[in-house]
C-alpha cells in the first residue's frame, strides 16, 4: 500500500471511529426502513410482513433479548428451518450486539451438542424439541410452539443503539459442515457481512421490485447470502421452508421470483421437474448456484427449463462471508473455455494462486486458491491453530485447487483433500464427474478415490440413474473415455437407487461413501 493509500485508509477509519461504525446491520434495517417502509419485506406462506412491521418486531426481539440479560458479545443460536423468525434472528441478534450461532438441523444430537458448548451459546430458539441441548443453555425458546411469537409480542420495543454496535464486532459464529472435517465455528464481523451484501449488489444486482426466494438453509452461506444485501435495497424475500423441488417452482410461480440462489442438486431438481411439469416463470431472471462445482450438462439443460433465466456461478466459502467470485454471463460462456470457470473476483476482493512455498504462480498454474478482502473472517472460535494455518500475512488460504487464466478468471480444480493421485497423477474429482455428468443416464454422480494396490489409488465413482434409464458399468466407463484421458475415466463404477447422501447445504458427502474403501487400508487417502 502507497502512503497516500495509507493515509486515505487512516481517514476512513478515524471518521468510522468518531461515528461509531458505519457498516453494521443496524444501518441496513434503517435506510430499507427509510426508503420502502409499506413495501412487503418478508414472506412465508400466509405470513407477509412489511418493512415497517419487520422494524418493529426486531424492535421487541431487542427488547426480549434485552430482557434475557445477555451481556455484549454473548452467544445465542438458533436451530430451525427457514422462516420469518429466523430472519428476524438473524438480524435483530446481531443488531443488539450479541453474536448469533445458527445451527444445522441435520446434525446429529452430539453434533449440536458440540457447537452449543463451543460457542458458549446462552440461548437456543429452536423450531422443534431440543431434548438433551436445552441442558446445554441457560433458556430455551420453541419457535414451533409459538412460544416465540407470544415472547416478541409481550416485549417492549427497545432502539437498537448504533453506537453500541462496531461494525469489526462479531455478528456471529457460522459452524462449518462436515465434509471436510471436524465442525469450526467461523468469525464473521458486521463488516465482513456487510462487505458481502455490496459485493453481490455487484455480482447479482437487486432493486426494490425484485422478489427473492430464499430457498437453500439459512444456516448455511448459500441460504442467508442474500438476506442483508435485500434489506439494504428494499427488496421482497420470500421465505421457502425446507426444499422441495414442485413447492420452490410453484412459489416461482405464484409469488412472482425474480432472483435466487440454491446449490446444485437444488438447480439440478428443479431443471429436472420444469422440464416435466412446466410452471410460469417469465419473472424469474436470475438462477445463481453455488456451495460446490456444478455440472455443465445441468445448465445446459437449465436453458431448456427457463429460457429467459440467467445462470449465475458464485464462488465462495463459509470464511469468506462467502462470495468470492462470480460467473455472470455463465449461459453465455457455455461451449467455450470458460464455461467451467467460477468468473473473476468480486470487486474488493482479490484472489491469488500460491505454490507450496507460498509464492504467487502465474496464470495458467495449478495451486491453493488464497483470499484477501474486507468480507474475510476473523478468524475461528477457540480455534488459534486452525486459525493461523488459515490466515497468513491478511489472506485466507482457502484450501481449494485452482488457477487463474490471463485475465482472471478463475478454474477450480478441487477441494485438496479430494484431489486423487494414480500412478503418480493427479486427478481432480469435478472433471470426472462432469465427464459422468453428459451422458444422458446419468441424474447424480461423484467420485473419490480408493486404494489400489498398482496406482496408489483408483477413480472410483458412484451414481444414480434417471428413472427409465440404463446403462452399465462399461458403458459409462467408455463414454468418460471419450471426453477425458483414459487414466482419468472411472476404474469401478457402483450403482445406486438412492439419491446420493447430503449435508444440510446440499453437498454430496463424498467422505461418508468413500470411508467404508479406505477402512481396511493402511494406505492414507491422497
Amino acid at each position: 500500500m502507497t502512503e497516500p493509500d495509507c493515509q486515505f485508509k487512516d481517514a476512513i477509519d478515524a471518521e468510522r471511529c468518531q461515528h461509531g461504525g458505519v457498516q453494521t446491520f443496524v444501518h441496513t434495517i434503517r435506510r430499507a426502513v427509510a426508503i420502502a417502509p409499506d413495501r412487503e419485506a418478508l414472506v412465508c406462506g400466509q405470513d407477509r410482513l412489511t418493512y415497517r412491521q419487520f422494524d418493529a418486531r426486531l424492535r421487541r426481539l431487542n427488547g426480549l433479548l434485552s430482557s434475557i440479560d445477555l451481556a455484549p458479545g454473548d452467544r445465542v443460536a438458533v436451530l430451525s428451518f427457514n422462516s420469518i423468525p429466523f430472519i428476524e434472528l438473524y438480524c435483530g441478534i446481531s443488531m443488539g450486539g450479541w453474536a448469533q450461532v445458527p445451527l444445522n438441523f441435520r446434525w446429529a444430537e452430539a453434533e449440536l451438542a458440540y457447537a452449543l458448548e463451543d460457542s458458549g451459546a446462552r440461548v437456543l430458539f429452536c423450531d422443534r424439541d431440543p431434548g438433551a441441548l436445552s441442558d446445554l443453555v441457560e433458556r430455551v425458546i420453541r419457535i414451533d410452539l409459538g412460544e416465540y411469537d407470544q415472547a416478541v409480542n409481550r416485549a417492549e420495543e427497545v432502539e437498537f443503539d448504533d453506537r453500541a454496535v462496531d461494525e469489526h464486532d462479531l455478528a456471529g459464529l457460522f459452524y462449518t459442515g462436515g465434509t471436510t472435517g471436524v465442525s469450526k465455528g467461523v468469525m464473521l464481523t458486521h463488516r465482513n457481512l456487510i462487505a458481502n451484501a455490496w459485493n453481490m449488489q455487484v455480482t447479482q444486482p437487486m432493486t426494490g421490485d425484485d422478489r427473492y426466494l430464499i430457498v437453500a438453509p439459512m444456516f448455511h452461506a448459500a441460504g442467508s447470502v442474500s438476506v442483508l444485501q435485500s434489506i439494504l435495497v428494499g427488496a421482497t424475500q420470500v421465505v421457502l421452508p425446507a426444499f422441495d423441488a414442485g413447492t420452490m417452482l410453484d412459489l416461482i410461480q405464484n409469488e412472482h421470483i425474480t432472483q435466487t440462489l440454491g446449490v446444485p442438486t437444488m438447480v439440478a431438481a428443479t431443471v429436472e421437474e420444469q422440464l416435466v411439469r412446466p410452471r410460469e416463470v417469465s419473472n424469474f431472471k436470475v438462477y445463481a448456484h453455488g456451495g460446490s462445482p456444478i455440472a455443465m450438462e445441468v445448465v445446459r439443460r437449465g436453458v431448456l427449463a427457463f429460457p429467459g433465466t440467467q445462470f449465475l456461478h458464485l464462488y465462495g466459502a463459509t470464511e469468506t462471508s462467502p462470495i468470492i467470485s462470480g460467473l455472470v454471463d455463465e449461459v453465455e460462456r457455455l461451449g467455450t473455455e470458460r464455461e467451467k470457470s467460477a468468473g473473476q473476483s468480486v470487486i474488493g476482493c482479490e484472489i491469488v494462486i500460491r505454490g507450496i512455498d507460498g509464492q504467487p504462480l502465474p496464470a495458467g498454474q495449478p495451486g491453493e486458491v488464497t483470499i484477501r478482502g474486507a468480507n474475510v473472517m476473523a478468524g475461528y472460535w477457540n480455534k488459534p491453530e486452525q486459525t493461523e494455518a488459515a490466515l497468513r500475512d491478511g489472506w485466507y488460504w482457502s484450501g481449494d485447487v485452482g488457477k487463474l487464466d490471463q485475465e482472471g478468471f478463475l478454474f477450480l480444480l478441487d477441494r485438496s483433500k479430494d484431489m486423487m493421485i494414480s500412478g503418480g497423477e493427479n486427478i481432480y474429482c469435478t472433471e470426472v464427474e462432469d465427464a459422468l455428468y453428459t451422458h444422458p443416464a446419468i441424474l447424480e454422480a461423484t467420485v473419490f478415490g480408493i486404494p489400489s494396490e498398482r496406482w496408489g489409488e483408483a477413480v472410483h465413482a458412484v451414481v444414480v440413474l434417471r428413472p427409465g434409464s440404463e446403462a452399465d458399468e462399461s458403458e459409462l466407463i467408455d463414454h468418460c473415455r471419450s471426453t477425458i484421458a483414459h487414466y482419468k475415466a472411472p476404474r469401478s463404477i457402483a450403482f445406486s437407487v438412492d439419491p446420493l447422501p447430503k449435508s444440510g447445504p446440499g453437498k454430496v458427502l463424498k467422505r461418508q461413501l468413500r470411508a467404508p474403501h479406505w477402512a481396511n487400508s493402511d494406505q492414507a487417502i491422497g
